[in-house]
């Protein structure tokens, strides 16, 4: 342990590697800014292969890590990660002494983390990104043995944690009352792009592919989040409505790309349609700003209904026009500045994206009000307070 004397914080994340997970610099930043010694654990990926390196005063510590795609897969992943994170923790405590362990979910099993180290007098902060229990059954579709250790699961990381960060209102009300969480301690902090750094930009002609307009799909790519759907509406679009103007970007990774990619050989659509894989800012920044159109096809189910999409707001802070399904924390999101295409329904979706396609004005006037709900209504300010009053929180007595 060195002379340092700031409160130490220990970032755990499982799902994506730091610092491309754009919330958690966020709130690392915010947090080394007012004054914490702040370490992150995550999976190295693309970009990110280094075990440790410092970046603008940030200590980030880099496991490796395979993707799984069936339930047993998921709990063998989770197991090897959690036995990798809680190697690296040791190793960090030992040279900070921290005094915060904050776990992002996907999965919960990490709260296991957080429990031992409140042996040694740490606070448990619990980062609540996905409904776990719905996206088992999103994936999974059955209530088996797993689907109860996943709820079980649950309920201990809400019992163990003294904060629990909620991204909109909706996981609030499953923190209060699922989770038997006090309202005192559950904050929201959203996934909120941050206007001034998030904006549109010039455009860059050659990223069409010599077409007049581009669409694009920015965002993990798992069984959950509609893709499948969503070829289909880029099928329908080309084949059965004849629109060759158009070409469509996959901007992401995860365990179902393989799957789309051969979906996509399978429909004949190789020639409009191209995946990038995960890409830098700067260059998702030129992506965004060249775009027409922004689209969301996540399905309705219980954990899509309650949960914020931060492909929605990113689309938005580039003044983008959005399509997307019917949802409770989807329309709450976008407002006026989007389409709203019956749940599932491939086709109601694909008009709504014609729609766009057909009028500049409207999806300049959709653009201009999401940029302006960005500006007026998602304020990293706002949310940046929050994070730092359930650090207080935390800090000044446990549950």
């Amino acid at each position: 342990m060195n002379g340092d004397h700031r409160i130490g914080v220990l970032i755990i994340i499982e799902n994506l590697p730091f610092p491309f997970v754009r919330r958690a610099w966020q709130e690392a930043c915010a947090l080394r800014d007012a004054g914490y010694r702040v370490s992150v654990i995550s999976p190295k990926g693309a970009g990110c292969e280094r075990s440790f390196e410092t970046i603008a005063g940030i200590e980030i510590y880099r496991y490796g890590v395979w993707e799984a795609s069936g339930p047993a897969g998921y709990l063998l992943e989770y197991v090897g990660a959690l036995a990798a994170q809680l190697y690296l923790a040791l190793k960090i405590y030992f040279r900070t002494r921290f005094r915060v362990v904050h776990t992002w979910n996907p999965p919960d099993i990490m709260f296991l983390i957080g429990l031992f180290f409140k042996l040694f007098r740490a606070r448990y902060i619990f980062d609540h990104l996905d409904l776990n229990p719905e996206l088992y059954l999103a994936k999974f579709g059955r209530e088996d043995f797993l689907y109860r250790l996943v709820c079980f699961v649950e309920r201990a990381t809400f019992w163990t944690a003294d904060v629990s960060l909620a991204t909109n209102q909706s996981y609030r009300e499953i923190a209060i009352q699922r989770g038997g969480m006090p309202p005192e301690r559950v904050f929201i902090v959203r996934v909120t792009p941050e206007p001034e750094k998030m904006r549109r930009g010039p455009a860059y002609p050659e990223l069409k592919q010599g077409k007049k307009l581009l669409v694009v799909y920015l965002g993990v790519m798992g069984p959950q989040d509609g893709l499948d759907l969503w070829v289909d509406s880029i099928e329908y679009i080309v084949k059965k409505k004849g629109r060759d103007d158009t070409f469509f970007i996959f901007i992401g990774s995860g365990t179902e790309l393989p799957h789309l990619k051969d979906l996509v050989a399978q429909k004949g659509l190789q020639s409009v349609i191209n995946f990038t894989g995960r890409i830098p800012g700067e260059e998702l920044a030129k992506y965004l700003s060249t775009a027409d159109v922004g689209v969301a096809p996540d399905p309705l189910n219980p954990m899509n209904d309650k949960s914020t999409m931060g492909k929605i707001l990113e689309y938005m802070a580039f003044g983008m026009p959005v399509v997307l399904f019917e949802l409770t924390e989807g329309r709450r999101s976008a407002g006026d500045a989007a389409l709203y295409a019956r749940p599932s329904d491939p086709v109601d979706f694909a008009e709504k994206v014609l729609t766009l396609l057909d009028s500049e004005s409207l999806r300049r006037e959709l653009g201009e009000r999401g940029r302006s709900r960005i500006v007026e209504h998602f304020n990293w300010e706002t949310d940046r307070e929050a994070l730092l009053q359930a650090y207080e929180v935390a800090l000044r007595s446990p549950k």
